[in-house]
């Protein structure tokens, strides 16, 4: 793993946080949630995981982050200081498919900035909505991305469930999603110190592979029956 990659910004200056495979196939870059930063439960272990099956993570902290603020700024700044960082992987990773996403924030950001020539979009615990509000849906910001996306969903998330997730997409006609219900994780997904260690495996393997399988079958997706 390499120091941190600088970022310029119209909003200042982001990092990119580097897990390099040694001969990657695809690569991803996650953005982070609005209280959280890089070294969340779910960021790290895709960080730490991926790039032994040949996938590269790149972990972007915005600049908000960087700067010492504790409060994300507005969604336009996000996408703003976004985009570079797409840049400055297309670069580095010329060639290599590109996968973007992130939790929450992060994931809502990928959605809106995505664009078709990207690989496709790994989004963890996309926030549907606000707790106790789901009038105030955000599925329009997913059904917007125009790629295959994976959603990786606590069962118990306030945010939205799966459930929840499943049919608003259903409603609005959009089919490209793959949603996969992590039993028992609320919205950082992350488990419960309390959690049995085999429970914990199983949470960090189901994580995992969902995310492996879904770049996996991007890349070389199955021929559809005749």
């Amino acid at each position: 793993m390499s120091g941190p990659v600088r970022v310029e910004t119209p909003d200042g200056v982001g990092e990119l946080v580097v897990a390099e495979a040694a001969s990657p196939v695809a690569a991803v870059v996650l953005g982070h949630g609005a209280g959280g930063s890089e070294a969340s439960w779910d960021l790290e272990l895709l960080a730490r995981e991926l790039p032994a099956s040949g996938v590269s993570v790149a972990r972007y902290r915005q600049p908000w982050l960087v700067a010492g603020r504790k409060v994300a700024g507005p969604p336009a700044s996000l996408d703003r200081a976004w985009l570079p960082a797409l840049e400055v992987l297309s670069r580095r990773w010329p060639g290599v498919p590109l996968f973007v996403g992130g939790r929450s924030a992060g994931a809502r950001c990928a959605c809106r900035c995505f664009d078709p020539s990207l690989a496709g979009l790994v989004l963890l615990s996309f926030p549907l909505h606000p707790p106790g509000k789901p009038a105030k849906s955000r599925v329009a910001e997913l059904a917007g991305a125009d790629g295959p996306a994976l959603v990786v969903q606590g069962a118990n998330d306030p945010f939205g469930s799966p459930a929840e997730l499943a049919r608003a997409l259903a409603e609005v006609g959009y089919a490209g999603e793959r949603i996969v219900p992590v039993p028992g994780a609320t919205h950082s997904l992350a488990p419960a110190k309390s959690l049995p260690a085999p429970l914990v495996a199983e949470r960090e393997q189901l994580v995992v592979s969902s995310v492996v399988t879904f770049i996996a079958d991007v890349l070389d997706p199955v021929p559809s029956a005749e």
